[in-house]
């Protein structure tokens, strides 16, 4: 017990003085997995929307599949983005391994079916009555889509946060593709673990202190969005 109060204290205290490495951890923990957060959004709304809305010979299929990438384990995005990102590996020349866009590439792949599938739920749970109001309307399919993603952003919001969470918490993928190089792809997953392989424990709890905090601040703030979005 006297340790974790320990480890509290060295968190407020990191905090606190503003220590420069710890702060950097954290901008680079918030850079990378706000990126790739944005990057599943791009990719996992309209593939989430388009499951949702067409019906074609194999959609259960693919639904399944979307369903299954939302428990991908970390470890096994890692190990493939690292064979592809490999100098041997059919996109080494771009030499992106051990840096940050490669942590960013195997984190979205991780947030993109949970986006993905979270979306095609929520727009499937839609009246089709109100899709058919919507069409009567006389609206182009780009306004058809607006106006229907407007009455399921309760439901994208909570896509976003599930992303998000899916990813500033893992350490696998980023550990196995970024290296965890200090002042360069260090996030605070993977510096809590190497301080507990070091015995660094105050530390580590320290960190893992911060990183819960931010988590907390990221989905507080989306939350307060959600919510208001609900209300108007």
């Amino acid at each position: 017990m006297e340790q974790i109060w320990q480890g509290i204290l060295k968190a407020l205290q990191l905090l606190v003085t503003g220590d420069p490495e710890v702060l950097q951890i954290t901008l680079t923990t918030l850079r990378v997995s706000g990126t790739a957060t944005l990057i599943s959004l791009v990719l996992g709304v309209p593939a989430g929307t388009f499951l949702a809305l067409k019906n074609f010979p194999g959609r259960k299929v693919v639904l399944s599949i979307v369903n299954s990438g939302m428990g991908l384990p970390p470890v096994v995005v890692g190990l493939w983005v690292t064979i592809f990102l490999w100098r041997s590996g059919p996109f080494g020349y771009f030499n992106i391994l051990y840096t940050t866009t490669a942590i960013i590439i195997a984190q979205a792949i991780i947030a993109a079916p949970v986006v993905t599938g979270l979306t095609s739920a929520a727009i499937q749970q839609t009246d089709p009555k109100l899709r058919l109001q919507i069409r009567a309307l006389g609206v182009t399919n780009l306004q058809y889509l607006w106006l229907l993603l407007k009455e399921v952003r309760f439901g994208l919001f909570a896509a976003i946060i599930a992303g998000f969470g899916a990813v500033v918490s893992e350490v696998g993928a980023s550990m196995m593709v970024g290296g965890n190089i200090k002042d360069e792809t260090r996030v605070l997953t993977t510096a809590t673990v190497l301080e507990v392989s070091k015995g660094n424990f105050d530390v580590a709890i320290a960190l893992s202190v911060i990183l819960s905090l931010l988590a907390y601040g990221v989905t507080f703030w989306l939350t307060l969005l959600q919510q208001q979005q609900q209300g108007e």
